[in-house]
């Protein structure tokens, strides 16, 4: 392992991304029946683990360690899977996905 995921910060980080990726996803499917403030909760919760996802994107992008380097590529593969044409910048996703929580924001603002 290099020392980019050896740091405490880093490791702390992704796990806390994991907890809440699992969160998210575990009470997504049921976003349509929530009352309004649990809604408002899960869309904090997705706004708050896209700008983690960002931050972690970035420390990749700046580091030299090879096993960071080897991550950043396959989110970057990950892109793809999403359909996107291969070379997509990462940042289109990020961007649609900030649109998207917008989106739900707008939603129950109306």
């Amino acid at each position: 392992m290099g020392d980019f995921f050896k740091s405490d910060l880093v490791r702390d980080e992704l796990k806390e991304i994991h907890e809440l990726q699992t969160e998210i996803y575990e009470s997504g499917f049921g976003f349509a029946s929530m009352e309004r403030d649990e809604k408002i909760e899960h869309i904090e919760s997705l706004s708050t683990l896209l700008e983690m996802q960002k931050v972690m994107y970035t420390r990749l992008s700046l580091s030299d360690d090879p096993d960071a380097k080897k991550m950043k590529a396959e989110l970057e593969k990950s892109v793809m899977m999403l359909g996107f044409p291969a070379g997509t910048d990462i940042s289109v996703l990020f961007n649609g996905m900030t649109s998207t929580i917008e989106g739900l924001k707008s939603q129950l603002d109306g």
